[in-house]
Formats: C-alpha cells, structure tokens, sequence
C-alpha cells in the first residue's frame, strides 16, 4: 500500500524538528521523532530496498499520508534534501500549540507562523517545500508493515 500524497504543511513542520534537535537517528534506517512539545515521540522504521517507510504519527496512522517525523527523517538521513538554512526559518515554533489555537487547521497554523517571516523568506521556505515534496513523490513510498496507534498526550 502506497502513501496519500503528503500535505506542504507536514514538510514546513519538519524543518522545525530538525531545527530544534528533535530527530533522534537511531540506527541508519530508524529514528525516534519528538513533538514540539517535547512530551512524546514517534518512531519512523524505514527500508529502502523495499522504498518503504513507516510512523505512528497522527497523519500517518489516521490520514495515511507521510507525517512530520517521516519527512524529517528522510531529510536528516540525505534521502530528499535538506538546506540548514530553511530549517533555522522554523526553530523553536511551538507547532502543538499553535495548531490547537487554530483547531487543527493546519493550513492557518501555517499561515500564521509565517506571517512572522520576509516575503524573501516566505517566498524561499515555498520554493523549498515544493522541492522537498516533488522529491517525496518521486520515491513513491510505501508503507512499511502495519500502522501503530501514535503515542498518546500533548
């Protein structure tokens, strides 16, 4: 089984765990993923001779589509790109919080914690995630063996 095409908004998330130090790399085909919170994490297992990936991860398992600690795994372990500069653009953005403020509307949060960004910025950190996302559908990723219900908390 294939995954869902992964939202913009996932990969802009990414950034931000990456920048915060929230990707744990554990063996070079997994990773431990904290949430901005810092109160929980997922795990991301992937193999790519099979070009498979898998994360309990609330998109993931419920949405079945590439979640934020997936892509950023991917990005940390070279497997789509990676730019240290966009990721510096999204530290520290308390992203639980502020999809909560917006009720989950993830498309509002995101217009939202950009709207503290230059339209240099804006228009860069756009350019990148499209890049990103264009990388990610081209590997066409499966899903590695069965889904597992995300950690629970905030």
């Amino acid at each position: 089984m294939k995954w869902l095409p992964i939202s913009p908004t996932k990969i802009y998330e990414s950034l931000g765990a990456i920048a915060d130090g929230r990707v744990e790399v554990v063996t070079p085909n997994s990773a431990k993923v904290y949430s901005s919170t810092r109160n929980k994490f997922y795990y991301v297992m992937y193999d790519p001779a099979k070009q498979a990936i898998m994360s309990n991860d609330n998109a993931s398992y419920w949405k079945e589509t590439l979640g934020y600690p997936a892509v950023a795994f991917l990005m940390k372990t070279g497997v789509v790109s990676y730019d240290q500069g966009m990721c510096d653009l999204l530290k520290d953005v308390a992203w639980k919080d502020i999809n909560q403020k917006f009720k989950n509307d993830f498309d509002k949060a995101l217009v939202y914690i950009l709207s503290s960004k230059t339209e240099e910025q804006r228009r860069a950190l756009q350019n990148f995630v499209e890049k990103v996302s264009a990388e990610v559908n081209v590997l066409n990723l499966g899903m590695l063996g069965e889904k597992t219900l995300p950690p629970a908390g905030y």
